[in-house]
């Protein structure tokens, strides 16, 4: 397609490749690296003046450092004379700092949208952001896609029988919900008490889960303590088998043993985010959202409606 370029940071070179190679193209030439003092740099190879230039970026572990990269690419790319950027954030980073939950914090989300904006970013296309609200936070255009489509192709080869939903806590009904109309599965939630700040405890689980084939559907999984929770408390209420499923593998701290412990029939997540180290004693699937990133930008790049992607 004319005056259409890919390029992108280090965050998720894969995923770059797969997008362009979507798009009949390649990932641009561009050096992102370090000074010696440790500040990025950029550099871009190629012409860009006049282009609509799309940059894939997830601001993933190290967040600062794949935030930057970000930043300092679509300030090159404005000054290189690009007709427009669009930043492509698979995963956007600080989505969970979206309010004041108490006094004297800030809402690192907004600060973010507004730095992408300031930095010289025309439109942003995410996915699964953990709150919908910070869609509000950006004054430039942005579009909002989801990987239900890419779970939904992967559930129904399985063809389950009785299958259910299960939100791993109350802040999950919606996306659920949705999912498990679009599967035509029943829903259930795990209902959950904090005891402390850094403990959690199971209350029980709303919705018959009995002899089921139990899909826990979340954004992400972090540390995976909500995820292992909502696995143990399944397999305790008699599930007939139990898989995890999460759009952003961000994997940091004890995951991938918490994982391991709850045993799950399959853990499928997306490569929004490249997994790091070994998902070891886990039966991982890594679904691709890479067509599905590659027609939304050739969607916008030829004015061509995004929404229907949501349907």
């Amino acid at each position: 397609m004319d005056r259409l370029a890919i390029f992108a940071g280090n965050a998720n070179t894969e995923l770059a490749a797969s997008i362009a190679a979507g798009l009949d193209s390649e990932v641009g030439d561009m050096e992102v690296g370090r000074f010696p003092d440790g500040e990025t740099m950029v550099r871009i190879g190629e012409d860009v003046r006049g282009k609509n230039v799309y940059v894939i970026q997830s601001t993933c572990p190290p967040v600062n450092e794949h935030l930057m990269e970000l930043l300092i690419i679509i300030d090159a790319m404005k000054r290189a004379s690009a007709s427009s950027i669009t930043a492509v954030v698979p995963y956007y980073g600080y989505a969970r700092q979206d309010r004041k939950h108490e006094g004297r914090v800030p809402i690192t989300a907004k600060l973010a949208a507004n730095m992408i904006a300031a930095a010289g970013a025309d439109r942003l296309l995410t996915m699964d952001l953990h709150s919908s609200q910070i869609q509000g936070f950006f004054d430039i255009v942005m579009d909002h896609l989801f990987a239900r489509p890419v779970m939904l192709q992967h559930l129904k080869a399985k063809e389950l029988a009785a299958p259910v939903v299960l939100a791993p806590d109350t802040g999950s009904i919606k996306m659920a919900d949705a999912f498990a109309k679009r599967l035509g599965a029943g829903l259930a939630v795990v209902y959950k008490r904090r005891k402390s700040s850094d403990t959690v405890e199971v209350g029980y689980v709303i919705g018959e889960i009995e002899k089921k084939n139990v899909i826990i559907l979340d954004d992400m999984i972090t540390t995976a303590g909500s995820m292992q929770l909502a696995i143990n408390a399944a397999r305790e209420h008699g599930a007939a088998s139990v898989s995890a499923m999460a759009t952003h593998a961000v994997f940091c701290g004890p995951a991938f043993e918490r994982l391991a412990a709850a045993g799950p029939d399959e853990v499928a997540v997306t490569d929004t985010i490249p997994i790091r180290g070994e998902p070891k004693g886990i039966n991982m699937a890594v679904l691709s959202v890479a067509p599905l990133l590659a027609d939304a930008i050739k969607r916008i790049h030829l004015n061509q409606s995004v929404s229907r992607l949501f349907e």
